[in-house]
């Protein structure tokens, strides 16, 4: 398993396994690696010949405000977590390598991103679509994998790859949860003892959502003020959103009628944490 630092060390590698006839999977990560990124690698190695990992704090999808220079980062850590999961190559460039001093271009999207979480940072999905593009040509892979704990960033991801043409498989997976069901975040480190308990009526909320519409409701604004309830019953939780959007446009519905997200954004403290369910995954 290398390192390396460069673009143009990537594309080196990538030509040589290609002339090798090998396939490529991406797993696009911004560091400070976990369990739930873990799964992205061993999907990757288990349908990939080899498998890159890109390990880069995007600066463009921060706003000032937010917390890009306390963003944990572990190179050490990440580098044997990867190499555990079968991970061949980390891409860790320097914002500098990623960015040029007259870097001007940028990939946008319109819809899809106006909900969720773009309502609340409304500069951070153009981040994530120019970074990923600009990944998707410096590696060339066959498929690149993403956590459906982000879910409207898969929704976003998948439908600029469809209105771009761009020729890669877009693998979602699976939420993976602590024992008590908090959902994998980097952002947990962030989290005081008191915070980290409170932040389980996260996934309390999501569980009770998800029991309400395996009973039969449909409602949604039902099934909203129910998981908004629960959530006001922690002192320490700040609820930024709770909604439940149509799965392709990721615009608001009024009844589960079709394939649905559930998604929620809240504050614990000055942390915030997302987690969501799909009802087709109920």
């Amino acid at each position: 398993m290398r390192i390396v630092k460069t673009i143009a060390e990537v594309r080196n590698q990538v030509k040589a396994w290609r002339e090798q006839g090998l396939t490529i999977g991406l797993v696009p990560t911004m560091g400070y690696l976990h369990e739930g990124h873990a799964s992205l690698i061993e999907a990757s190695h288990r349908d990939n010949d080899k498998t890159i990992v890109s390990d880069f704090v995007n600066p463009m999808q921060f706003a000032p405000t937010e917390d890009l220079a306390s963003y944990p980062r572990d190179l050490e850590l990440d580098s044997k977590i990867v190499e555990e999961y079968g991970g061949d190559l980390i891409f860790n460039p320097e914002p500098e390598e990623m960015y040029h001093k007259n870097f001007s271009s940028f990939v946008d999207m319109t819809v899809l991103t106006q909900e969720l979480c773009g309502l609340s940072r409304p500069t951070h999905f153009r981040g994530v679509c120019t970074v990923v593009t600009k990944l998707f040509h410096i590696v060339k892979p066959d498929r690149a994998y993403f956590g459906k704990k982000d879910a409207q960033q898969l929704a976003v991801i998948r439908h600029m790859v469809d209105d771009l043409n761009i020729d890669i498989e877009i693998i979602g997976c699976p939420i993976v949860r602590e024992p008590d069901g908090l959902a994998k975040s980097s952002r947990n480190i962030y989290l005081s003892e008191s915070e980290r308990k409170s932040a389980l009526i996260l996934s309390k909320s999501i569980f009770l959502g998800m029991d309400m519409i395996k009973k039969g409701e449909t409602d949604c604004n039902i099934i909203i003020q129910a998981m908004k309830k629960l959530i006001h019953t922690e002192e320490f939780a700040k609820i930024d959103y709770v909604k439940i959007v149509d799965c392709e446009t990721m615009q608001q519905i009024e009844k589960i009628d079709r394939p649905a997200l559930c998604a929620i954004a809240v504050y614990i403290g000055k942390t915030r944490l997302i987690d969501n369910f799909f009802t087709e995954d109920i």
